[in-house]
């Protein structure tokens, strides 16, 4: 741990370690508290990193991790009518996972891309300047 300044530094990718590891690919907490101690610090601590970002699950998501930008220039460029379509193909709702979980479909703040809105992210692939048409072809193509 000699390149983080404090014990604290390491707490992100703690999390995202143990997240990768885990099955569901979700933070159990079982997996946060062991974190707080091999740091030393509070549980709380480690809960609230968790919870603050979008790139750690808190529960179990499907192999495909379907994330939604949106945020103003996403929604202004048709985000909703993604979203709809995803919903429609995959038969579920933001914050469901399809009955094989296969795919899970979440919606978040930004993804950082606003010039090429409106945009998803699968796992860890972006994919930028959605059209309905190009996010059924995505579907499609996922294994």
């Amino acid at each position: 741990m000699t390149c983080y300044p404090n014990k604290q530094s390491v707490c992100m990718s703690a999390l995202r370690f143990a997240q990768m590891d885990d099955p569901d690919n979700h933070l159990t907490k079982g997996a946060m508290d062991e974190i707080a101690r091999l740091l030393e610090i509070q549980p709380v601590q480690v809960h609230e990193v968790a919870a603050f970002y979008s790139m750690y699950n808190l529960k179990p998501v499907g192999k495909y991790h379907i994330q939604v930008c949106a945020n103003l220039s996403c929604s202004l460029l048709g985000a909703e009518h993604i979203i709809g379509t995803i919903q429609k193909k995959l038969n579920i709702k933001v914050g469901e996972t399809t009955a094989d979980k296969r795919f899970t479909l979440s919606t978040v703040e930004c993804l950082g891309s606003c010039g090429t809105a409106p945009m998803m992210m699968v796992n860890l692939d972006y994919y930028e300047d959605l059209t309905e048409e190009g996010v059924g072809a995505i579907l499609d193509g996922l294994a």
